[in-house]
């Protein structure tokens, strides 16, 4: 049985909420199973164009989930570049809020399209509810927001994504939100010693940008349950084709949808997959924003009126995308998607790649130390081998015994792999972390984060796995 998540309301701000809109939300939150074609209590489009696709493979959800048109419908999702929704009278705009009808508001906080596509990627991670972001900065930031607040503590791994590492270190610290963080190999004993009694949540990445250290899921998860808090991973290297964190342990999972996912470099997004196990009412002390009433939405408590699978998921729209409107536009779902149905094609042509050049660079004279989870040699193989059967994914980082020089020599000279700030594309990228996505890291943070100076990033592609190792090969010969 699987659950799915979309939103079936928006709401103006003019407007004031009321039940109806969180009637509706708990609709969606619902636990379906083989009958929920003939689920009698959702709206007929719920039942026509929400494709559960419970019991079908990975690859088939990329393709079908998140979508069913109905008789003479379009078959590719429909992109409704709409702000607002249109009305005939005040009477029609008011049965939204008598619980007798159903439709949208506002698309700053629900949009059909963007509905579809959450729906697909919370099949794909086995949740129970799903938002699209602006970004998969927003996606991280809304996710640990929703859950803290001022005076709250946040333990996380500190081998992330060096912009996170940025908006955890220091954005949050100015809202009153402090941070321990700590090493992803860090043991049991030292994992427990980083919590406080304010510890709220706890967050890491299951395969690390660029350091790829590969997170222990299921001890990071045993440890947060302990004490009575959730895991937060970032899955977005390895995508749900390759690993779902949900299945060991984590409660929430988020992306920046813009890698892997859309694939080809053309939307901006992120993505917040609530697995729906995390009981906030047994921990309600400790989680007061929804385990005890919003003021500002008529007392509504969400972990009562929506349970463990439907509460984040609707607390972080009515909420936080209300206030920062940090959403994803139609047109960026509508492309987001179109990478999604290939996602299961191309991971695996990723890892190939990946894997291939790894071997080579690791027996290249002019390479320092190569870091990549599918090698033997490497410290997080039996790790990887647990949680990414399959493969991780096409990032393969290393240094070169020239240092930053012979770095920028290496760059300089590829014909195939272009220097960008992103990764993650069908085609071939590389940069220096250093100078560039963590720049803003000290040299001792850079060594913590495990993103030394000299380290070389780069992304393979969908390239034919002979002309990217040829022209790897080259710009090295180019090194003196």
């Amino acid at each position: 049985m699987t659950a799915h998540s979309n939103h079936s309301n928006s709401f103006s701000s003019q407007f004031a909420p009321s039940r109806c809109y969180f009637y509706k939300k708990m609709i969606l939150y619902l636990y379906v199973n083989a009958l929920c074609e003939h689920f009698s209590t959702g709206s007929l489009f719920y039942q026509k164009r929400r494709h559960i696709m419970n019991n079908y493979r990975m690859g088939t959800k990329c393709v079908q989930a998140g979508y069913k048109p109905g008789n003479g419908e379009p078959r590719q999702i429909p992109i409704i570049q709409s702000t607002t929704f249109k009305y005939d009278t005040s009477e029609d705009m008011g049965k939204l809020f008598d619980l007798e009808a159903e439709g949208y508001f506002y698309s700053r906080l629900q949009n059909p399209t963007c509905d579809h596509v959450a729906a697909k990627i919370a099949a794909m991670e086995g949740g129970t509810a799903a938002m699209l972001t602006s970004s998969g900065q927003a996606a991280n930031f809304m996710a640990l927001f929703n859950i803290c607040e001022c005076g709250d503590h946040i333990v996380a791994s500190s081998s992330i994504y060096g912009g996170t590492f940025n908006l955890i270190s220091v954005t949050m610290a100015k809202m009153g939100i402090t941070a321990t963080f700590v090493s992803p190999d860090a043991t049991e004993e030292e994992l427990n010693a980083a919590f406080k009694p304010n510890t709220k949540v706890m967050f890491g990445e299951t395969i690390a940008n660029p350091a790829l250290t590969v997170l222990d899921i299921e001890l990071f998860a045993k440890v947060a349950h302990e004490h009575g808090v959730p895991l937060v991973v970032d899955n977005t290297f390895p995508t749900p084709v390759n690993c779902r964190p949900i299945e060991w342990g984590a409660d929430i999972v988020t992306h920046s949808t813009t890698k892997y996912m859309d694939g080809h470099g053309a939307a901006l997004g992120g993505a917040i997959i609530d697995g729906g196990h995390f009981d906030w009412m047994a921990h309600k002390d400790r989680y007061p924003g929804l385990c005890t009433p919003d003021e500002s939405y008529h007392g509504i408590t969400y972990a009562e009126k929506f349970g463990k699978e439907g509460a984040f998921i609707t607390k972080c729209t009515a909420q936080l995308m209300r206030d920062f409107g940090s959403m994803q536009s139609p047109n960026s779902a509508f492309i987001l998607n179109l990478g999604l149905e290939s996602l299961h094609v191309r991971m695996p042509k990723h890892v190939e790649n990946g894997q291939a050049v790894a071997e080579f660079l690791e027996s290249h004279p002019k390479v320092a130390y190569v870091n990549y989870p599918g090698l033997p040699s490497n410290k997080y193989y039996d790790r990887a081998k647990k949680y990414l059967p399959n493969g991780g994914c096409g990032v393969v980082s290393f240094g070169l015994k020239g240092g930053r020089e012979a770095a920028s020599t290496f760059m300089q000279n590829l014909k195939l792999g272009a220097i960008e700030t992103h990764v993650a594309d069908a085609r071939t990228c590389c940069l220096n972390p250093a100078t560039s996505t963590h720049r803003q890291m000290t040299d001792e943070q850079l060594i913590e984060a495990g993103v030394p100076a000299e380290l070389i990033r780069i992304s393979l592609g969908l390239e034919d796995k002979e002309d990217l190792i040829a022209d790897i090969s080259n710009a090295l010969d180019a090194i003196k």
